[in-house]
């Protein structure tokens, strides 16, 4: 086994056996084992039908949890309805659009206030809807740790959209986000393969089919670059509503993310980049060939970004209403 791999297996086992303790309060992968121990199970049945009847939610909720995790931490902020408050709050923000399916969260809270009154946070609904998101597609089931608070106010749509990396960041940039979560190399590379779920707007990918300088043009396949441009046509008022496909398999959560990217059919610069990066090349090539080294990697990577900046002990609140902070 290469030293790097051996190095993503070991440490993911080591992972797994931690108790994360954030301001001196442990999240815990039994947090809620006297409250509500039937927690998992409510969210798993919750969410089971809407899975089967709407291949798209899977993608929508990881997508939710991502945005939510990286603005003020994983609090079920985004939540919070556009207009709480004085200002409007992040879900108003630019980089926010195309989030959708914010109902289902709401939802199975309900579900788990009928069985756990006042006892789950929307926060840790939030992440094990995501992780349900990835095992219902194919992924790997992640065990993440809960104990999660809700946030008591909700940042600003000016905060989000500077704190949401844009649709042009390269490798350089969100090797250094990710770093700022805690994650290693082969987590930052594994992570990203969230985007083999869903789909990318059209209105994220214009400058690179369209720039002044077109070098991203280049970069791309040339018959899947003709396509993309019949598709998304320059400067078209449609292109907010007109999307194409992350990968050749959008509503399961596979490796073929990767090997999409290498053949030149990545969306976004850092599909490219990251396939002719000396950091990050390696990585790319061995989890389009190695799909249990990517979940794994994943997994951990997935666990890094889920207890990112939360509220524990009696930081925070428990909202009844994701919708609102009262």
């Amino acid at each position: 086994m290469p030293s790097i791999m051996r190095f993503i297996v070991v440490g993911f086992f080591l992972f797994q056996s931690f108790r994360f303790y954030v301001n001196g309060v442990a999240l815990s992968y039994n947090f809620y084992g006297k409250t509500c121990p039937q927690l998992e199970y409510i969210v798993r049945d919750g969410l089971r039908p809407m899975f089967l009847t709407d291949p798209t939610s899977p993608a929508a909720l990881l997508r939710l949890m991502f945005h939510d995790c990286q603005v003020q931490g994983c609090d079920a902020s985004i939540l919070v309805d556009p207009g709480h408050g004085s200002e409007a709050t992040e879900m108003k923000a630019s980089k926010n659009f195309g989030i959708k399916k914010r109902e289902l969260i709401s939802m199975v809270k309900s579900m788990v206030e009928a069985q756990c009154p006042q006892q789950v946070s929307c926060a840790d609904i939030l992440v094990l809807a995501a992780r349900e998101a990835v095992a219902a597609s194919g992924g790997p089931r992640i065990n993440v740790p809960l104990g999660r608070r809700d946030s008591s106010h909700s940042p600003s749509y000016r905060l989000a959209d500077a704190l949401l990396p844009p649709a042009t960041t390269g490798v350089a940039d969100m090797l250094k986000i990710f770093a700022n979560k805690g994650m290693t190399l082969a987590e930052s590379v594994a992570i990203l393969g969230a985007h083999t779920l869903g789909i990318t707007h059209c209105s994220n990918i214009q400058n690179r089919l369209y720039g002044l300088k077109n070098g991203e043009l280049r970069a791309i396949e040339p018959t899947f670059a003709a396509f993309l441009r019949l598709t998304c046509q320059r400067g078209s008022l449609t292109s907010n509503l007109s999307f194409v496909f992350n990968d050749p398999t959008p509503f399961a959560f596979d490796n073929e993310y990767y090997a999409n990217a290498m053949r030149g059919r990545g969306l976004l610069r850092i599909d490219f980049e990251m396939v002719s990066d000396p950091k990050t090349a390696r990585l790319v090539q061995h989890f389009a060939m190695n799909r249990d080294d990517f979940f794994r990697a994943f997994s951990s990577a997935f666990v890094k970004l889920s207890r990112y900046g939360v509220l524990t002990g009696k930081q925070g609140i428990i909202r009844k209403n994701c919708y609102e902070i009262k």
